[in-house]
């Protein structure tokens, strides 16, 4: 998902979250100007400061004194409003970051399980935050920056035009070119060089995640130092573009100094001009040197707003491609709930192909499985097991066809209720880091604790848990890495009987375990599916000889159909073949039988 950032497209986002909260946005906006008009009458009220203490007679202060508080009192108050402005900035700014975290997390959360197994989780999490950031960086650019040098800017200008007209006409056109000038060098010269290093940093990210979220099998391969060598690969890529980067901004900070100087003498010199022939009073001279310091500050920010903004616009950009992706995935219009009463699955003429293949996986292909039917998958690698279930989980669309449940096309009814009604548990569980009971409850967090050790000691979860210092409240660590294989396996199964989804599907659920734990298993197993629409991807067939129906997968087509007696007299048949290898090589044992 890559496409050119537009100022307009970004200024557009950030409207949205803006007026997410108008009364505060309002207030935001008025206060900035006001702050900022203050700000232009100070050097205004230095003039007057100075006029009245030349035109003052030295035993009658009052008016030099009236003229000094007027200038304290617009000081005080310009303070004052600044720091109102940062109170409301602050809470803008938090409000609309968590809207957009939430927006964005909720779009990647639904993309399609191709994407994900296609993207880093890293540079995703690092897009998402530098986006947020970002956000936060434009909004205070905004309100302290821009906003406010366009009032000062506009305001003196038009002053100095109306009471010295030459002087108005220079400052007006000098303002110009050095905005000009300032536009262009950071859109044509400083951003192509941001949205390289930008790039690097985003890969640099996701190759820190790679190697972390890997750590045990690079320890387990002692390749520390490999590891070492890919990150800093990667990070010298980073290097030579960031330093690219910051030094074309430093560039063009030196050309806008430039300017500005050439701006400040103008002026001064000017000033100079109209005092000597009478027309600017010592006062107005000292307003013209205050303001010209004013503009100087101001316009000499500007130039760092502009690189800031064109930084936090690149910066923005991979948060408004999730917010513009179309879902890849998508519920349809009114999508209804899907009601299960028996859990009937059909195949109807399912034609599916992976993205980028260059033949179909399946291919006009029609099966049914009665309401309640244990049914084992079995095939060799790439069969089609895995897709089969991944179909009806609508993790992928098909082509054409329909697959129905209890008569709904999963396609018609809400991914949300299709998924809530099956129970998975995967050949790699996937824990989050947090406690045993929360992970074991995550299909139904409403569980009492009673149901979620029952549910645990249905799986043998408790044959484990006890030997825990904290028992159900241990955290399990990333992607549950405190707990072996079987372990995890065993809380991925309690999971399933926990969440009593009335179609349940298990992906090599037992290849992680040892001969006896697949034996107590197996049981649970027996327990779990009895009542219900049960699919066992095996690899393992000693897990599935007792089931009412076994499919055998072979590119994508069923080439046996039936139970492990009936296929088992079929001489020379698949099925038998695959068991009879696994008995020769041991994988089937005494314990398993």
């Amino acid at each position: 998902m890559k496409s050119k950032s537009k100022y307009g497209r970004v200024l557009r986002f950030v409207t949205h979250y803006w007026l997410m909260f108008p009364a505060l946005f309002a207030t935001l906006v008025t206060a900035r100007i006001v702050s900022t008009l203050i700000d232009v009458m100070v050097p205004l009220a230095s003039g007057a400061v100075v006029d009245a203490i030349v035109a003052s007679a030295p035993g009658d202060p009052a008016p030099a004194y009236r003229a000094l508080a007027w200038f304290i009192g617009l000081g005080a108050a310009f303070a004052l409003a600044r720091q109102i402005v940062a109170f409301l900035v602050n809470r803008m700014s938090a409000r609309a970051m968590v809207a957009i975290g939430r927006d964005a997390f909720a779009k990647v959360q639904r993309f399609s399980a191709d994407w994900h197994a296609n993207s880093f989780a890293g540079s995703t999490v690092r897009k998402i935050t530098r986006g947020m950031t970002a956000y936060d960086t434009f909004t205070d650019t905004l309100a302290f920056g821009l906003l406010p040098a366009f009032v000062v800017v506009v305001g003196v200008s038009v002053a100095f035009w109306l009471r010295w007209p030459a002087l108005g006409a220079l400052v007006a056109g000098a303002i110009f070119i050095f905005l000009a000038v300032t536009v262009a060098l950071s859109v044509l010269y400083v951003r192509p060089a941001n949205v390289a290093a930008r790039e690097w940093d985003s890969k640099m990210s996701g190759a820190l995640a790679d190697s972390i979220t890997g750590n045990q099998a690079v320890k387990s391969f002692a390749a520390e130092g490999r590891e070492d060598r890919l990150f800093l690969d990667v990070a010298r890529n980073w290097e030579w573009r960031a330093i690219r980067s910051w030094d074309r901004s430093a560039v063009s900070g030196i050309v806008q100094s430039v300017m500005l100087i050439a701006l400040q003498a103008s002026m001064l010199v000017t000033g100079v001009t109209l005092w000597s022939r009478g027309e600017a009073t010592p006062g107005d001279f000292a307003s013209l040197i205050a303001t010209q310091f004013l503009i100087n500050g101001y316009l000499r920010d500007i130039g760092q707003h502009v690189r800031t903004v064109q930084r936090t616009v690149n910066d923005m950009d991979d948060v408004l491609e999730f917010r513009d992706a179309t879902l890849q995935v998508a519920d349809t219009p009114g999508a209804q709930e899907l009601r299960v009463e028996s859990g009937r699955i059909a195949f109807e003429r399912v034609t599916f192909r992976y993205a980028g293949a260059s033949q179909a996986l399946y291919e006009d292909f029609s099966l049914v499985i009665p309401a309640g039917q244990r049914v084992g998958l079995v095939g060799h690698s790439g069969a089609g097991k895995s897709t089969f279930v991944k179909l009806i989980q609508r993790l992928y669309d098909v082509e054409s066809g329909r697959i129905l449940i209890d008569g709904q096309d999963v396609a018609q009814v809400s991914q949300k209720s299709l998924r809530r009604a099956i129970g998975l548990v995967p050949q790699d569980p996937v824990l989050f880091h947090r406690t045993l009971a929360q992970n074991i409850a995550y299909g139904r967090p409403d569980a009492t604790r009673q149901e979620i050790e029952e549910a645990a000691r249905l799986a043998h979860v408790d044959l484990f848990v006890h030997g825990l210092r904290q028992g159900y409240e241990t955290l399990v660590g990333e992607r549950g890495v405190k707990l072996s294989g079987g372990e995890r396996q065993r809380v991925a199964i309690a999971r399933a009987i926990l969440a009593a989804t009335p179609i349940l599907v298990l992906d090599e659920a037992t290849s992680s375990l040892d001969s006896i734990s697949e034996l107590y298993i197996r049981e649970a197993i027996e327990r779990l599916s009895k009542g219900r629409t049960t699919l066992v991807v095996a690899h393992r067939l000693s897990t599935i000889q007792r089931l009412d129906r076994i499919l055998v997968f072979d590119k994508g087509r069923i080439v046996e159909d039936g139970g492990h007696d009936e296929l088992m007299r079929k001489p020379g048949g698949v099925y038998r073949k695959l068991l009879e290898t696994q008995m020769r090589t041991g994988e089937i044992t005494a314990a398993a039988e």
